[in-house]
This record gives structure tokens, sequence and C-alpha cells, in this order.
């Protein structure tokens, strides 16, 4: 009898030397296993399989970032949150992160495409950090898209996303929320009463339900009824939207004054825009005390009102003048040939901390000289100091640069300016809510926004830093003044509006009267309830997404064990 399979494979068996492994016994008709492509064919065969989407993604991040200025299309804020909330609608979260992050990253990468002047590696690595939290919203909203009323939850975690990308790390950068580009829109008067998380909510909320709508349309087209009972979800949502769109013209936005101010904003103007625009020291204290010289020669002449007091931007002052006699003296010359107080922009080396420097806005009076102070809170990372610096400076020589570390400062800017209290913030601190609400709460009847503008000058970063003390300008009912060394200084009424405001790199002095104010908004009243609420939300709409999906696989398995 001819050997069969199992004494063939017996006798291999047999015949291997002992102390060695014998081949497994499978039978000569098996068929053979399939190899798992390898990790390239897959993600390109992902790549193929998504590409279509992950266009949409890119073109709906690029469109986002022009609603915001120098663009300032704001409608279409409300379209990329649309796109997607539709792109990420159904998908696994992994899928939908993927969505999210090439949404995110073109998104950053253009609007803040002004940090170029330090390198393109720069813009990149923020923008890259930045689409991480819009990856995880991505897996989110895909999670929420099951469960009814998804537009409002993918909202929800709008505002959850924001919070956290506003506070980490290293203090976080809210550039970038959907607030900011919507500061001269309708739905802009919402900060009034909830703040900037209030007009990001109000913004994805529209944007969820249009999605929404488009939805409606697209089963119903797929479905082939066209009776009106069928298309009335759709036609609510796009209801509500056009509501929510039009509820802040119903918003009062308080902006009658208890008092008046005359201020003179004096913008000194540098040499030239890009990371050495301090030129020779003295140049720019040069520049903003010949400007304000000039300014008390007209005010003698009578050809503009004398004002109550001057205002000097973010670094007017390029030496300190506690330790540079010429500084002081230069300073004190203009400041006396004005008569009035004069806030003044300096650095200043740490009192108690060697090695450290201040960003300080101080008060300069005409008789007694240099008196209150306000360090700047929030230092900018790795533009005013570098965190595990001795290990990145060696990695990153660019750093290098930054030669002293800032130190934080630890009160509010509120301070009295001539017949004003004033609060004073310091460039990017106009961005964070926080910063601002409080100094409106410990008595501040108008806002200073002292900046340095000229590392970004013309690349669109001043004209976003203005759109933000718009905002501030609606959500806390006080006027805003902005002073800035090569500009843009400018003017915003409690009511949101630029009434004046200079061009970028030239010099001028603005004289204007702005209102002073006593009563607070509800946005100041509910402080920071709001965000976290809405936040909650969205978190716990994660939650139940989750737990209802393996209750539901659970379901389907018990079906099949009983079948």
């Amino acid at each position: 009898m001819p050997p069969g399979p199992e004494t063939t494979a017996g006798a291999a068996a047999a015949s291997a030397p002992a102390g060695e492994e014998r081949p497994p016994e499978t039978p000569e008709d098996a068929p053979a296993p399939q190899e798992r492509p390898g990790r390239a064919v897959r993600l390109a065969r992902l790549a193929r399989r998504e590409a279509r989407r992950t266009g949409a993604a890119v073109l709906a991040g690029v469109a986002l970032a022009l609603s915001f200025p120098p663009y300032d299309v704001w409608p279409l804020s409300v379209v990329a949150v649309a796109a997607l909330a539709l792109l990420t609608r159904g998908r696994t979260a992994r899928q939908a992160a993927w969505t999210g992050f090439a949404f995110a990253l073109p998104f950053f990468f253009v609007l803040l495409r002004w940090l170029h002047v330090v390198g393109y590696d720069a813009v990149f690595g923020l923008s890259l950090v930045e689409a991480l939290f819009v990856a995880v919203l991505g897996a989110a909203l895909a999670l929420v898209s099951r469960l009814p009323a998804w537009p409002l939850w993918g909202a929800c975690l709008w505002v959850a996303q924001e919070l956290a990308r506003d506070r980490l790390p290293f203090g976080g950068f809210p550039w970038g929320r959907l607030a900011f580009a919507n500061t001269g829109s309708p739905f802009t008067p919402l900060a009034a009463l909830g703040g900037a998380p209030l007009v990001t909510f109000a913004v994805a909320l529209s944007g969820g339900l249009l999605a929404y709508a488009a939805a409606a349309l697209w089963r119903l087209r797929r479905a082939g009824t066209r009776t009106v009972r069928a298309a009335l979800p759709g036609v609510e949502a796009l209801a509500l939207a056009a509501a929510l769109l039009l509820a802040g013209y119903a918003v009062p936005v308080p902006t009658k004054a208890d008092d008046e101010v005359k201020v003179a904003l004096v913008q000194g103007n540098v040499q030239h825009a890009g990371m050495d625009f301090l030129g020779r020291p003295m140049m720019i204290l040069d520049n903003h005390a010949e400007a304000t010289l000039q300014l008390a020669r007209d005010v003698k002449a009578g050809k503009v009102p004398r004002p109550d007091l001057v205002i000097w931007p973010e670094n007017s002052s390029d030496l300190d003048p506690f330790q540079y006699p010429q500084a002081y003296d230069r300073i004190d010359q203009a400041v006396k040939a004005m008569g009035v107080p004069v806030l003044v922009g300096a650095l200043v080396d740490h009192p108690g901390r060697s090695g450290y420097i201040d960003n300080k806005g101080i008060v300069w009076d005409p008789k007694t000289g240099p008196g209150a102070s306000y360090a700047k809170q929030h230092p900018v990372p790795f533009g005013e100091y570098v965190p595990f610096r001795s290990a990145l400076s060696k990695v990153i020589t660019r750093l290098q640069r930054v030669q002293r570390d800032f130190y934080p400062g630890d009160h509010t800017g509120v301070m009295q300016v001539g017949p004003a209290r004033l609060g004073d913030v310091i460039c990017f601190e106009v961005a964070y809510d926080e910063i601002v609400r409080d100094t409106v709460k410990d008595g501040a009847r108008a806002l200073v926004v002292q900046t340095n503008n000229a590392t970004y000058g013309r690349t669109g970063q001043p004209d976003q830093q203005l759109a933000m003390s718009r905002l501030r300008a609606v959500e806390h009912g006080r006027a805003v003044v902005t002073a800035a060394t090569s500009g843009i200084s400018a003017v915003v009424a409690p009511d949101g509006t630029v009434q004046q405001r200079s061009e970028e790199f030239t010099r001028d002095v603005i004289s204007a009267t702005i209102p002073l104010r006593d009563g607070t908004t509800v946005a100041d009243r509910v402080g920071a309830g709001p965000e976290w609420a809405l936040a909650m939300v969205g978190l716990l709409s994660c939650a139940a997404a989750l737990l209802i999906g393996r209750r539901v696989r659970m379901d389907e398995r018990n079906k099949r064990g009983q079948q």
C-alpha cells in the first residue's frame, strides 16, 4: 500500500534527529496561509481610500483660516465647521481623528504663517501641536454623531477643544478660536453674555445645524422622497441656524459712559520689521520720545487738545531706565514736556531674581517720576522665555537668541494713570480670557493693550490681535486702546467698532476721547462658568456615545449567540 499523508508525516518525524524541531503535520492539500500586507502597503491603501475625504478636510481647514483677519470672511467659519461635522459623521474614531488632523494642520499653517519670520519650521511645529487637539476633536465628533441632537454635542466639543488648547501646554495658545474669527459678525454681541466661549459655541452650533440640514437633504435625494414632511427636519435645522445667527442682534451691549478721558497713543515706529527691529540702543526710545515732544509742541501751539494721559507701547524703552541714566533722562524729558502722566513700556531687570527681566508698563508722572507698574503675567514660551533651556538650546540653537527669561508678574494691570483707572494687558495677553476678565473685575474702567508687533509687521498678525481687542471690548463693555511700536495702534469703542487706527510702520499719534465705565457685563459676572459647563456637556456626550455603542454591540453578540 502506498504511503498516505499520515505515514509520510510520521516517517519524516521519526527520521528527524533527536533534539531538532519537527515540521508541523500539515495536510499536503491545505491552502497556503495568506501573508498580511506590509505596513507601507496598508498605509498606501488607506491613503487611496481616504484621499478624497482628506482633500476635502484640507480645503475646509484653509477656508476656516480665511475667516480670520486679515481676510475676515467670517461666514467661512460656519461653513468650515459644517464641513468637518459632515466629514467625520459616521466614521470610526481613528478615521475621524485623521480627518480632524488633515483639517487642522493647513488651518493653523495658514493662520500662523506670520511666524515665518522666525522660520517655517516654527510655523509647522506650532501648527502640528495645535492640530493634535483638533484631531481629538474629530474623533469625538464621530462618536457623538451617532447620538440624537448631535449638532448640540458637537458645539460643546468645540468649546472643550478650545478650553484645552487655551491652557496646554505651557499655559496654552488661544490663537485660532472660532470667536476670534467673529469679532465683527452677528455672533459678536453674544460675547457680552458668555465671553469668547459662547461666541465659539454659537458659531459651532450654527455649523452643526447647517451640516444636519445638508445630511437631511442628502438622505432625501438618495431615497427619492420629496414630501414636505420628509424635508421638515432639514428645514427646521436651517431655521434654528438662522435664528442663532440673528440672536446676537437682540443682545444689549452696554456702552453708556460714566465718565470720559482724553488719551494720546504714541506710535514711534521702528527702523525695519523682523527679528532685529530694535536697531541700535536707544533708537526705539528716541523715536517715541521725539514723537511725544512733537505732540507737546503741537499742544502748546493749539493744534491738538491737551490729553489727560499719554500711552506708549510695549518695549518703547529698549533700555532699562533704572539701569541706564540716559534712558531715564530721555523718558523724563518727554514726560515733563507733556505735563501729564505717560504709561511707558520697558524691559527692566527683575528686582528679586537675578538674570530675569520684567516686561513692564510703568506710570511715569511729570512731577514724581516712575510710580505704579504692571509686569506681564503670561510671558510667551520660546519667545520671552525658554522652557527646559539647558537641554533645548543645545538642540535648537536659535533659542539662544532669547538670552534672558522674562519673569511672570503676580497681579493685574489696574493702575491709576492721571484721572483714569486703566487696566493694562501686554501684547498676547489680550488672547487669554482670565487675564482680561480679572483686570476688569479689579476695577479697570477702560483697557489698554501695550504691544510690540514689529517682529510680525505686515504679516497679518497685528490684524489678528486687533480683532481680539474688538471682542474684549464687547465682552467687558469697555473701550480698548492699543498702543503699538510699529502698528496697529487703535481705539476700539465698547461696542467693538474701531474708531481710529494707524497704519503699520509709520510714526503716528492718535488723539481720542474714550468712555470710562464702571458697570459689568453678564460675561464678567458669570466668568468661566459657561465655558466649563459646555465643555463638560461635550465630554459627557462622548461618554454616553461610548456606553450606548458598547451596549449595542453586546446586544448584537447576544442575539448571534442565541441563534
